[in-house]
Order: structure tokens, then sequence, then C-alpha cells
């Protein structure tokens, strides 16, 4: 299993000539604004202050890459869906987000994060279908899964499945994975399905039609 022993921050990007010029391959990590992506980095990195939390959740519009054993990144994107931030901005973190995304043969595998105690919000269907249509292959990771009675999260993911089968089948979904920064959960199928699309070859664009 794919086993993480460095990472550091490479750099903060608000334009998309600012890219790294070593294109290594990218795992992106995507999710609205107080989801957990930041905890989620950190625990996946072994590190408590990797990634950092906005002090006003939605003002930051960087994404940010972190080098992962100097062989791929890890990139955070902007988080989205919080109430108080104007709408120039976010139509402006949209337009760089899509634009993003349109560089799907960089892109090994995106995460999805989803609160596993909540309905997806439509923003977060809306980057799903985005995920569908520039063919990212992606996870839809339930962040928070402490917070349910096994029960009760089994139930969730059972109905995540439903909801998302046709995603699962014929889709880019590639599974639906329970994460807990408390107890681990989820940290190592992560890793798995991670180091697995890492092993495939890259994309390629789709041809102009």
């Amino acid at each position: 299993m794919l086993k993480i022993t460095s990472a550091e921050f490479l750099q903060g990007v608000t334009d998309l000539r600012q890219l790294p010029k070593n294109e290594l391959r990218e795992i992106v990590f995507i999710g609205r604004s107080n989801v957990g992506k930041s905890s989620l980095l950190n625990k996946m990195c072994n590190k408590k202050n990797l990634a950092r939390s906005s002090s006003t959740p939605g003002k930051t519009r960087e994404i940010n890459y972190y080098i992962i054993n100097n062989e791929f990144y890890f990139v955070d994107l902007p988080g989205y869906g919080y109430a108080k931030v104007p709408e120039q901005m976010k139509a402006g973190w949209k337009r760089l987000i899509e634009d993003f995304l349109k560089r799907e043969e960089h892109i090994a595998l995106a995460v999805q994060l989803v609160d596993s105690r909540q309905e997806p919000t439509p923003l977060d269907l809306m980057m799903m279908d985005w995920l569908e249509y520039y063919e990212v292959p992606y996870l839809l990771v339930l962040t928070k899964a402490d917070k349910l009675p096994v029960s009760k999260l089994g139930r969730h993911l059972d109905e995540y499945k439903e909801r998302f089968e046709k995603q699962l089948k014929e889709g880019c979904c590639r599974g639906i994975v329970p994460f807990s920064i408390i107890n681990g959960m989820g940290k190592n199928e992560l890793l798995k399905y991670i180091e697995e699309h890492l092993a495939k070859r890259p994309q390629q664009k789709k041809e102009a039609v």
C-alpha cells in the first residue's frame, strides 16, 4: 500500500498560468467550505498543520499544491458554498475550478468531499456533474463519519450507493468511502485508490468536435 513519507506545501495558485512547471500527476481534493478538507489532508499526510483552514471560511481562493513523496501532488481546490462570499467572487471561483478541471489529463483522481451527516448540496452535485463531464475519475468521500452511529452510517452509505448507482456503474465515480480523522476510518482505503490511479496512464485530451 502507498505510504506517504514526505509532504510539503509547494505553492498557492490563483491563476492557471502559475501552475507548477513540473507536471506531476495530481490527486485533487474538492469540497464545500467547512467540509473538513484541511483536516483530511493533514490526516492523510500525518502532519498536523500541513494544510490550514482559512480563518474566514470561503475567503481562500487559492489552489494549494503539496508535493508528496517528491513524486506527485495533492491539490486542494478552494472551498465553495459559503453564503457570505460575494457573488462576483463565487463566479471567479467557478471559472477557476472549471478551467482547472479541463486539464483532466493531469488529474489521476479527484476526491469529492461531502459531510456524511448531510445531503449533498446543489453545489456538490454540480461539482460531480463537472467531474463526469470532463471524465475525471473521482471518489465520493463522506467526511466526519465518526459523528454518526455505525448503523446510521451504514444506512447513509447504502443510500448514497443507490442514489449514485449510475455514476458508480457507468460514470466516473470509482467508489464511496466514509472517512474519519478521529479514528482513521477510510484512510487506508483512500490510499489504496490513490495508489491504483497514480499507476494508471494519464488520460488523453478529448478531440475537438
